[in-house]
């Protein structure tokens, strides 16, 4: 239910804001310690986390559920992480697919200056360079990113209902430490998502945003990983029925 939450979120924000409801709080500042230490490098903490948690969880499965060898085990571990590299190609390219859009789409708008001619700019950055300020259509990154890997975050999780490991064990101590990580980094993102939704960009900028990113998630994990030659769903040889039962509980 997290994809309507979302769409949710941004209506219910966007409405909010529109209306001047919204008090003010540090959160509107861009400079605060979560977008800065968290959001700004969204990717990089859902990728640091699951590359273990993949790798640990998909290994013991193939071993003790499957009873694959240690060969095979490994290469199922390649193939799921492929799911790591499939999720920076889709975070990399839509998000020079926003920039490019901004640039297309945008003026800058700057103070002229004694003796400087005037001059058409190409890019935000280089309005940006010479202190003005870029009006252009800024699809919501945020909104994209955080959505993307939220719904990322808890496919990958439902790998646990198929886990046996004796609860005493280190690598059970270790699993469930990635897990809970996982969650928290979770409730971040949702959290995150909602102050963009209350503080920043437009209600068409926001939807697409988070339209973009539920197509990459449903893309993924709704279509292509069902095909035999792409990276496999979290629980290999499960079927998808199951997996969606997983969810209902």
């Amino acid at each position: 239910r997290l994809p309507v939450l979302l769409l949710a979120i941004a209506m219910l924000g966007s409405a909010l804001k529109d209306s001047d409801l919204v008090p003010d709080t540090p959160l509107q500042n861009k400079r605060n310690p979560l977008n800065v230490y968290f959001v700004k490098v969204a990717w990089a903490w859902t990728l640091w986390l699951l590359l273990p948690f993949i790798s640990l969880t998909t290994y013991e499965l193939a071993r003790s559920k499957f009873l694959y060898g240690r060969t095979k085990s490994v290469l199922l571990v390649l193939r799921r992480l492929g799911a790591l590299l499939v999720g920076t190609a889709v975070w990399y390219v839509c998000t020079e697919f926003f920039i490019h859009v901004e640039n297309l789409t945008g003026e800058c708008s700057l103070q002229g200056k004694p003796g400087r001619p005037p001059r058409l700019y190409a890019s935000k950055r280089e309005c940006h360079q010479d202190g003005g300020v870029w009006n252009g259509f800024d699809i919501s990154g945020h909104c994209f990113l955080l959505s993307y890997c939220a719904m990322m975050i808890l496919e990958e999780v439902a790998v646990l209902e198929a886990l046996s490991i004796d609860h005493s064990s280190k690598l059970r101590v270790v699993i469930d430490v990635l897990f809970v990580s996982l969650c928290f980094l979770t409730m971040i993102w949702v959290f995150m998502f909602l102050c963009t939704a209350l503080y920043f960009h437009d209600f068409s900028q926001k939807l697409l945003g988070v339209l973009i990113g539920l197509s990459g998630w449903y893309g993924t994990y709704r279509f292509w990983y069902l095909k035999p030659f792409s990276p496999g769903l979290p629980l290999p040889n499960i079927p998808l029925g199951s997996k969606k039962y997983s969810y209902s509980r």
